[in-house]
């Protein structure tokens, strides 16, 4: 197929699905990453040593290895949605709003045992919801 002025083929909307990201949509994965990384170095917490975190009268209270497991795979799964946000992934923008949202949620619940710790991640996550509702990843 004969090429554009613009360098891409005739015929083709010349945005690819591995295309990177660039500005606020970016920034989003980035918060993402920073978000999950967090979560999985608590929840390393969590699991390696149960002296760390503590809460007295609790409604939600879990074992603290059981809070560890939790925010070690939340933790993957918010590295993994976050790099695919930054590769550009059509199904980045969902995922990466829906682990955001639950993030968010486990942080909350979190929120007796670590509270500045749970405060900056719910920050992080807030900001990415909000950055990937309101920017496309195109």
């Amino acid at each position: 197929m004969p090429e554009s002025r613009g360098g891409t083929l005739r015929g083709t909307t010349g945005h690819r699905d591995t295309d990177p990201v660039t500005g606020p949509p970016m920034f989003a994965g980035l918060l993402l990453e920073l978000s999950g990384s967090l979560s999985f170095v608590m929840g390393v917490a969590g699991i390696a040593g149960d002296t760390i975190f503590h809460a007295s009268r609790y409604v939600y209270r879990f074992d603290l290895t059981a809070w560890g497991w939790i925010h070690t795979v939340l933790g993957l799964a918010l590295m993994v949605v976050g790099l695919a946000v930054l590769l550009g992934k059509s199904w980045a923008r969902a995922a990466g709003l829906a682990l955001g949202a639950v993030s968010l949620v486990g942080q909350f619940l979190f929120l007796p045992y670590y509270p500045l710790w749970s405060i900056s991640v719910m920050t992080l996550d807030l900001v990415a919801i909000w950055v990937l509702s309101r920017y496309s990843l195109s």
